[in-house]
């Protein structure tokens, strides 16, 4: 009988190292990143906001020594954004606008990012409770996910094929919601890159060297022609100011709203003096453009005027749900 209970004991040890678990699986993703040289991906990426579809083709890199580089093109008006980090800094570089913004940021470590790998394998290390699902094509893997400025932003996943590659990303709501999904076109664990790939001074010197008239793909204006409101605002909270001042650069609307969550809207004719402005925040996907955050702003650029959303009573959260409730489709003026 003793006999028996050893060999039993031993039969259900063999077979429990014999399971494939969430912990093999992340092992196996970890090693592929952290083995890397350097890597490039490929996909495309949808983002959902207020039943609004934003589309981008993206490619992003990466190489040892802590540099990145994401371009990300707008589908629907072909405009190209890149966001870089090298030793100098982050860079969110628009070409064409001949504008440059270099941030003093943590990016891309301090928040979840869909489009790099780091970043998800941090997700799905960080979360004990995360959740691994066999599929006929591989597997699923669900964690929790760290968008600060996205509290309503709960989990994202992950859908990996029988080799173990990333093939989807999804990132999701706490009413199960898509609000992000990234395609995998292509992953390249083996990539080259040129010395200057990441240096930002390429993109820089051609924006300096660029006449300003050739700029395409989005008009600068000498005035506002419509001015633009926010689709949402706090609850006690209405428009109590209205002000348009003139510029060295054109025009500038200033509306502030009053009340229990009180906040000011700017819309202010493009600035082409500057090749290279520097901020304070990171780099955020807004509506349909990389702009910038911080703890009490949300700034951005569309259609030739530059938008900042700010309040120093309002949580980040709040005030980017206003930021992206404003179309640039004017309601009036």
């Amino acid at each position: 009988m003793k006999k028996l209970l050893i060999f039993l004991g031993v039969l259900l040890l063999v077979s429990g190292c014999g399971k494939y678990n969430d912990k093999d699986l992340i092992k196996e993703l970890s090693e592929k990143v952290e083995g890397s040289n350097a890597y490039r991906l490929s996909g495309t990426l949808e983002i959902y906001r207020n039943e609004e579809k934003y589309t981008y083709a993206v490619d992003s890199s990466y190489k040892k020594g802590d540099l990145f580089k994401v371009n990300l093109i707008n589908q629907n008006n072909n405009h190209e954004q890149v966001i870089l980090k090298n030793k100098e800094g982050v860079y969110v570089i628009t070409p064409s606008l001949n504008k440059s913004f270099k941030f003093q940021s943590d990016w891309p470590y301090n928040n979840s990012q869909i489009y790099l790998l780091q970043p998800i394998i941090t997700d799905l290390n960080n979360d004990t409770e995360r959740k691994l699902e066999k599929t006929n094509d591989g597997y699923t893997i669900t964690s929790k996910v760290n968008y600060s400025s996205e509290r309503d932003f709960n989990t994202q996943k992950i859908y990996i094929d029988k080799d173990k590659n990333i093939t989807k990303v999804e990132v999701l709501d706490s009413d199960n919601n898509v609000k992000m999904c990234l395609t995998v076109i292509d992953i390249d664990y083996k990539a080259k890159f040129k010395d200057n790939y990441f240096d930002a001074s390429n993109y820089l010197k051609q924006i300096e060297e660029t006449p300003k008239e050739e700029q395409t793909n989005d008009k600068t204006t000498s005035k506002i022609e419509d001015i633009v409101y926010p689709m949402y605002v706090p609850v006690d909270t209405e428009l109590s100011g209205q002000d348009i001042i003139e510029t060295t650069n054109g025009e500038r609307v200033i509306l502030t709203f009053s009340g229990e969550s009180a906040f000011t809207v700017i819309q202010e004719t493009l600035n082409n003096t500057d090749a290279t402005n520097y901020v304070y925040g990171d780099p955020y996907l807004i509506l349909d453009t990389v702009g910038s955050i911080t703890d009490y702003s949300v700034s951005w650029i569309s259609n030739g005027v530059e938008y900042s959303v700010m309040s120093d009573n309002m949580e980040i959260d709040e005030l980017l749900t206003v930021a992206q409730s404003i179309s640039v489709k004017a309601v009036g003026k």
